[in-house]
């Protein structure tokens, strides 16, 4: 027994000596640790930088060198920060002012600390990475993953936006590539005060190492009348030749253009109802994690339970949802899944996950496909507020975007002439419906001459005097932008002369949607020529017109709808920097770079404003915004809205939209519009179809970003309704409200750059410490103040809102005070959507304006709303310049003493051009005892401000 002992303590002895490092080499930032590591799939280069004395940078490789590459979503900092380096036992640590990095000797797992000996984050133990080699197209990398300890108590918010309806990601996982209404950004903030940015651009994963896979791959499979290996497929039309197929389904996965081949051939799907039933039965007991692909209209029961009420999506942008169901090992649960296929073609997949293995329930877990080394960044910060500035202070401060584009726009798919869309806009001036922008969407060129940038002269005979007519009716025009060229434009010609052209889809003869089909693919924008050259393109043709900013349509790329992975990944790729399956998920933000430094470098003040359907880390920088893209005209899709914009604000880029009233048009929205008229006539379908718009605007009113889209119908306010109907006067009362909270708004704008603020925010951001508002994603707060309650269910009038603890609450339209910390049913009526003011709120409210620059706000209301001490600082600047960054904008501050019913305005800061320097403040008080109502209110203190400091009793 003693002679085993010592062998025992000998072998540990060699283990500690073989995985050691062999030296440790402190840097001007960090320090370098080196490992002889058996296994090739280990650590032996660890890399701990700082950054920041709350900002960590944690590289590692299975190499004995790091390659010589740099980050494309990090912006380059020179300063160095002070950091000290000891040695304590098996560890080594690294501090700095305010965390303690604590790297072991060992395996190099680290574990991050406050300076009071509080754990924040700590790998698994071991490190938790894990290298796995991967060649592609001649280029060597790993496959990735890192797992982080997490408690049970900790949650997670960000990766972008997405469309489950997921809030929380604790325990959840999320799949990260980009796709149409699919944004994936790898950064999550914890609500442990913590941010983790993930610097990968392959296709990744989080919270779940392993993919989906196919039903037969985890279950045994029994077809409706028990036998063994299959579900059962029943096909039956609804055509005039009523047919009914039966056969066996392996499994279900028809899910892109390559996999719905193994539907039945010449098998009408259009009108068809498809049911696939049997029973499944699982290896093991646990939670499966499924998830459900869609395009028409599907429900999935488990056990003869319904998991998966009725979804829809149009047939040619399916949409994925994700479900879990607890089973028992060797029992058989029934399973049926039925779809009405939407249309000739359509899609229909169901996928599932065996329960996770220990070491990763629960967790953090990062994957991604390719990566030469493992890069992640830590941010620490005493507020998620905090966690994002640091996130900012890594990839780049947001820019403040235009004035004008925090009011209302209009589009559609599409206005197909120059009439049209000179003729909408004057319809919103006719009716005097406040409008700042109006959208011209794709297909305004002749139609084989995708990418040229020219207008087809038959529908619009005159852009620049089109462009001049809009900006004479005070307004702005975006235009819809692709990376997209036709093989037979000169555009094509000049980016494929130099090798900038993405060729598979040449070569494979892929011909898109519009008319007999036409050949195209995208630019490859990772080539810095082919950046320079997509921005002389636009300068040259569309540039010269007046047109104020871009929309950057498909920058995914989706150079082709609905395919599988692999062939998407080929299809956009290989780009200048290396195989697209490295570099995934980056195309737009270098496509955003080509256009803000384009304009930035021929028109140094004029504020570049870009939206792009995609997005990436980083993407604040280049003054862009993100749209939720093609989403369905569905009360569950404007629902998964909240959520996704919600996340997305989380995920560091603060300007975000949707397609108010969605994208996607259900067959009978469409048919409805036959069988209405201007009295108001209405069938069930059309009803509805109002209701969807009124409750869609008025959730939309408080995003960032105010903004209606869509195909057929059109969206227009009075094509939705006619004048004195409610949808309409809801619509036309809310776009006058954000048009009155302009002061308040464009302070937000202001503030996500200088404070590196959050404009949409979840409760969980301001309310901490009430731990019920940590699961709440369908209300959120519009600033600091105004906490927002979409109504979301058909006819539903009224709904439960929860007001978090910490604050009172009143009701915007009547002033009326709720004590926070408890649930209540309130009231929801059809033209009125539920808004609350937290106490100690200030809202500077401006005068009625048709566009954000019609008039100055030499006349303020100032409301305060009592119960807290409160504090709001008035930001403004010229709107549409960049001399805010010279330091040219003002600033007054406004400071609320709850206990003496006082109120400070400081002395104004800062002076710009066209400054209001005397201007009128009128005072309204809110309060338990004396409620009143919002935006109506002009009876209260009033004084004349001339930018001196003044206090007043209120």
């Amino acid at each position: 027994m003693k002679r085993t002992t010592i062998y025992q303590a000998l072998l540990v002895v060699l283990l500690f000596v073989s995985c050691s490092p062999k030296q440790y080499e402190k840097t001007a930032n960090g320090i370098v640790l080196e490992f002889d590591q058996n296994d090739d799939t280990e650590t032996k280069k660890l890399l701990v930088s700082v950054l920041g004395e709350e900002l960590i940078h944690v590289s590692a490789s299975p190499e004995k060198e790091f390659p010589k590459d740099s980050s494309l979503i990090i912006v380059p900092k020179n300063s160095t920060v002070p950091f000290t380096v000891d040695e304590q036992g098996d560890s080594i640590l690294l501090a700095t002012k305010k965390l303690n990095v604590l790297i072991s000797k060992i395996n190099g797992g680290i574990k991050f600390k406050d300076k009071d000996g509080n754990l924040i984050l700590s790998e698994k133990a071991g490190g938790g990475k894990t290298f796995i080699p991967i060649e592609v197209e001649g280029t060597k990398g790993f496959t990735t993953r890192q797992i982080f300890d997490s408690p049970e108590n900790e949650s997670f918010y960000g990766l972008g936006q997405h469309q489950s309806d997921e809030f929380n990601y604790k325990g959840k996982s999320e799949e990260l590539y980009q796709y149409n209404t699919k944004v994936s950004v790898p950064f999550i903030v914890s609500n442990k005060n913590y941010g983790l940015l993930w610097d990968s651009y392959s296709l990744s994963r989080f919270g779940d190492s392993r993919p989906y896979q196919q039903l037969g791959a985890i279950f045994k499979l029994y077809d409706k009348n028990g036998e063994p290996d299959d579900l059962t497929g029943t096909y039956t039309s609804s055509d005039n030749n009523t047919q009914t197929l039966v056969r066996k389904e392996p499994s279900i996965f028809f899910e892109d253009i390559k996999s719905i081949k193994n539907l039945p051939q010449d098998f009408p799907l259009k009108n068809a109802h498809i049911t696939y039933e049997g029973e499944i039965e699982a290896p093991e007991t646990g939670e499966f994690k499924f998830i459900l692909y869609y395009a028409g209209y599907t429900k999935v029961y488990l056990n003869n339970e319904l998991v998966v009420p009725e979804r829809w999506r149009t047939a040619w942008n399916p949409n994925s949802f994700k479900f879990s169901f607890n089973m028992d090992a060797g029992k058989r649960v029934p399973i049926r899944i039925e779809w009405k296929p939407d249309g000739g073609t359509s899609y229909c997949g169901l996928r599932v996950r065996k329960p996770q293995p220990p070491n990763e329930k629960n967790n953090q877990v990062w994957w991604s496909e390719m990566d030469k080394k493992l890069d992640y960044y830590f941010v620490h910060g005493n507020s998620m507020d905090e966690v994002i500035k640091g996130y900012r202070t890594l990839t780049g401060k947001s820019q403040i975007m235009p004035k004008w584009a925090m009011g209302y726009w209009q589009s559609r798919e599409r206005y197909n002439t120059q009439d049209e869309i000179l003729g909408a806009l004057k319809g919103f001036r006719d009716r005097k419906i406040p409008i700042d922008n109006i959208v011209l969407d794709w297909n305004h060129w002749e139609e084989d001459q995708w990418g040229s940038h020219e207008f087809d002269k038959n529908r619009f005979p005159d852009p620049k005097e089109m462009v001049d007519s809009i900006h004479a009716m005070n307004a702005k025009m975006m235009i819809s932008v692709w990376p997209k060229f036709y093989q037979n434009t000169e555009h094509f010609k000049e980016f494929d002369e130099k090798g900038w052209m993405y060729q598979l889809a040449i070569k494979d003869s892929i011909r898109d949607w519009v008319g007999p089909g036409y050949i195209g693919s995208f630019y490859d924008p990772y080539a810095a020529g082919a950046r320079k050259l997509f921005w002389e393109q636009i300068y040259e043709h569309y540039y010269p017109l007046g047109i104020d900013a871009w929309w950057m349509d498909a920058s995914e790329p989706n150079v082709r709808d609905c395919t599988d992975m692999e062939y998407r990944k080929a299809l956009c790729g290989p780009t200048a920097l290396g195989p697209s399956t490295e570099y995934f998920n980056t195309y737009a933000l270098m496509n955003a770079e080509a256009i803000y430094n384009g304009q930035r470098n021929v028109a140094p003040n004029k504020r570049v404003f870009l939206l792009t359907r995609s997005g990436f880390a980083g993407l604040q920088r280049y003054s862009t915004a993100t749209w939720s893209g093609d989403i369905g005209t569905r009360w569950e899709d404007m629902k998964a809205q909240i959520s996704a914009g919600l996340n997305f604000a989380v995920s560091g880029i603060p300007y975000w939209t949707m397609d108010i009233g969605g994208f996607c048009v259900e067959d009978r929205y469409v048919s409805a519009q036959k069988h209405y008229d201007e009295n108001g006539k209405e069938n069930a379908d059309y009803k509805e179809w109002r209701e969807l718009n009124t409750r869609w605007n008025q959730f939309g009113a408080f995003a960032p970003l105010y903004r209606s889209h869509g195909q057929f119908p059109f969206r227009e306010p009075w094509h939705i309704a006619p004048e004195g109907h409610p949808a309409y006067e809801s619509m036309l009362y809310y776009t006058n409200l954000r048009y009155r909270l302009m002061p308040y708004i464009y302070t937000l704008a202001g503030m996500t750059h200088f404070n590196d603020y959050t404009i949409m925010r979840p409760l969980v951001m301001d309310f901490p410490l009430d731990k019920k508002v940590e699961h709440i994603s369908d209300q959120f707060l519009f600033g600091p103040s105004i906490m927002v309650s979409p109504v979301y269910e058909y006819e539903a009038r009224n709904r439960d809102i929860y007001f978090p603890l910490g604050s009172d609450w009143y009701d915007l339209y009547t002033g009326e005070a709720i004590r926070g910390g408890q649930t209540l049913n309130v009231d929801a009526p059809y033209d009125r959507i539920p808004l609350y003011v937290s106490s100690g709120s200030i809202i500077p409210v401006g005068p009625e304006i048709q566009y954000t620059d019609e008039k100055p706000a030499d006349t303020l209301i100032i409301y305060i709303y009592k119960g807290k001490d409160g504090k709001f600082t008035l930001y403004e600047d010229e709107g549409v310049n960049y001399n805010y960054e010279k330091g040219k904008y003002s600033k007054i501050e406004f400071t609320y003493n709850d206990s003496k019913g006082t109120l400070s305005i400081t002395k104004r800061q800062g002076t710009f051009d066209g400054m209001i320097k005397h201007r009128k403040f009128i005072f309204v008080t809110v309060g338990k005892d004396h409620p009143k109502s919002f935006i109506n209110n002009t009876e209260g203190n009033t004084i004349e401000y001339d930018g001196t400091a003044q206090t007043l009793k209120l």
